[in-house]
C-alpha cells in the first residue's frame, strides 16, 4: 500500500502544517502540536520510529483506524510523511490526530496530587471501557496493549479518550514488539497481564482487560501501581498472583455510593486467569450503571477541577513574571544641570504646534510660565501665574452653565463654607 494512494486527508504534507511545538514523547516517537493551515485547527503529529519495511502495514493499520469513528477513542485524522522544522532529520512518517487540550491522565493525576472527585471518577472509568469496547468490536477486532493513564488523553471539559495506537495489532496479525528489535516491552510493566511474562505469550483481548482492571485502580487512587518496586520484583510477583492494595478503597468504598461495585470489577479484570476476565462489552454496561449513581453532580465536578486548573496556571504564571530579572534605574545625576529657559520654551512651542495642526484659525494661548526641575528624589514643580488680567474667552469655548442653586443642607450652602 504506497503513500500516494492514501485517500484524503490521509497523507498529510509537511508543507500544511505550521508552528510546531513538542508537546511530549515516547517510546515510539516525538509528539507535536502544530496548525494545519487548510483545516484550520490545531492537530497533534506523533512521529513513528517505523522503517520502510513497515510502512505499509503501518498504512493498513491506520486506513482501519481512520474508517472507524468512536468519540472515545483518539481520531487518527491522517498520516505525516515529511520533515519536522529545525529537526535537519530526513523524511518522517508519523499520526496526524486531534489535539487534546487537557492533556494525559496521568498529567491531572499529577497535578491534582490524586484522583479527581467522584463524579468524574467514575465518569473516566466508563468512558474508557467505551474506547476499549470500540476497539475490541472493530472487525477484526484491535488490540491496544498499552492502557495506562498517559493513553488517556483529556478534552478541554476532561472527557477521555484512548490514545497510542502504536502497540495495537489486529487481533488476526498480532505479533509482539521485540525488546530488541524496538527497545519496547510491549507495554508498561506494571499494566502488562501475567501471561506477558510467559515465553510462549500471544495477546488476546482478555490482556486489555487485566490492564484496563489496573488502570481502574489508578483512577480511583490517583497513584501508580506499584510505585516504589524495582521492575524485576514486579515481573516475579505479577505472575504468582500480586495486584494493588485494596486496603484504601474498602475503607473509601464504606461511604460512597457505587465504589464497592467498581472494586469488585477492577477484581474481576485482573484475574490472573484470562478466561475468568469480563468483556469490554460487560465493564461497559456495568460502569455505566456505576456512573448513573453520580451523573447528577458531575458538572460541579468538571467546574471544581477546571477551577483548579486554572488557578494552578495563572499561579505558575506570576511565579515565571516573579522571575523575570528587571534591571534597576540608575540614581538622578545630582550633578547634572537643567536649562529651565529651554524647558519653557519647548512647552510653548509643543502648545502651539499642537493647536495649529487642530485646528485652521489662528488664535493666541496665553500660558502660565511652568518651570520644572528634579532635586535629589523628589519631584517638585514651581508655578509662577503670569498677569490674567487680560485673558479672553476662546471662541471655541462651550457656552457658560449656570448651576443649580446649592443642594440645602450640603457644604456649600453652609455659612462660612467648610467648618
Amino acid at each position: 500500500m504506497a503513500l500516494s494512494s492514501c485517500q484524503a486527508p490521509m497523507l498529510v504534507e509537511d508543507s500544511s502544517l505550521e508552528g510546531w511545538k513538542v508537546i511530549g514523547s515516547g517510546g515510539f516517537g516525538q509528539i507535536y502540536k502544530a496548525r494545519h493551515r487548510q483545516w484550520g485547527c490545531d492537530v497533534a503529529i506523533k512521529l513513528l520510529h517505523y522503517d520502510d519495511g513497515t510502512s505499509a502495514s503501518l498504512l493498513r493499520e491506520l486506513d482501519m483506524m481512520r474508517r472507524g469513528s468512536s468519540p472515545y477513542a483518539i481520531q487518527v485524522r491522517g498520516v505525516f510523511r515529511g520533515r519536522v522544522p529545525s529537526s535537519g532529520s530526513s523524511t518522517q512518517l508519523g499520526l496526524v490526530m486531534e489535539l487534546m487540550e487537557r492533556g494525559s491522565l496521568a498529567s491531572l493525576q499529577e497535578t491534582l496530587c490524586g484522583a479527581p472527585p467522584w463524579p468524574l471518577v467514575f465518569r473516566l472509568a466508563h468512558q474508557v471501557a467505551l474506547g476499549l469496547n470500540y476497539l475490541h468490536s472493530l472487525s477484526p477486532p484491535m488490540l491496544h496493549l498499552d492502557l495506562k493513564p498517559s493513553n488517556v488523553l483529556l478534552d478541554f471539559y476532561l472527557n477521555a479518550k484512548l490514545t497510542d495506537f502504536g502497540l495495537a495489532r489486529y487481533y488476526r496479525s498480532v505479533t509482539r514488539v521485540s525488546k530488541k528489535d524496538s527497545g519496547e516491552e510491549g507495554g508498561t510493566i506494571s499494566y502488562m497481564p501475567p501471561e506477558a511474562f510467559q515465553v510462549s505469550y500471544s495477546p488476546t483481548l482478555a490482556s486489555d482487560i487485566y490492564s484496563y482492571g489496573i488502570l481502574l485502580w489508578a483512577i480511583v487512587t490517583g497513584k501508580q501501581p506499584y510505585a516504589h518496586a524495582k521492575s524485576s520484583l514486579v515481573r516475579l510477583r505479577i505472575p504468582e498472583g500480586d495486584r494493588p492494595l485494596l486496603d484504601e478503597i474498602r475503607v473509601q468504598a464504606a461511604g460512597r455510593a457505587g465504589l464497592t461495585g467498581l472494586m469488585e470489577l477492577m477484581e474481576r479484570c485482573w484475574d490472573t486467569r484470562p478466561e475468568q476476565r469480563p468483556s469490554s462489552l460487560e465493564c461497559t454496561t456495568e460502569t455505566e450503571e456505576l456512573y448513573k449513581i453520580h451523573k447528577h453532580a458531575i458538572n460541579d465536578a468538571v467546574h471544581q477541577v477546571l477551577k483548579k486548573l486554572d488557578q494552578m496556571e495563572e499561579e505558575t504564571m506570576i511565579e515565571q513574571i516573579g522571575r523575570v530579572h528587571i534591571t534597576q534605574a540608575r540614581p538622578p545625576d545630582m550633578n547634572k544641570q537643567f536649562n529651565l529657559d529651554c524647558c519653557y520654551f519647548s512647552l510653548f512651542l509643543f502648545m502651539y504646534l499642537q493647536r495649529q495642526f487642530s485646528s485652521p484659525d489662528t488664535f493666541q494661548i496665553h500660558l502660565c510660565n511652568v518651570t520644572g526641575f528634579q532635586h535629589g528624589n523628589n519631584n517638585t514643580m514651581h508655578i509662577q501665574v503670569m498677569d490674567t488680567s487680560d485673558r479672553k474667552r476662546h471662541p471655541t469655548a462651550p457656552s457658560r452653565v449656570d448651576l443649580p442653586p446649592p443642594h440645602p443642607g450640603s457644604w456649600k450652602d453652609k455659612t462660612g463654607g467648610v467648618g
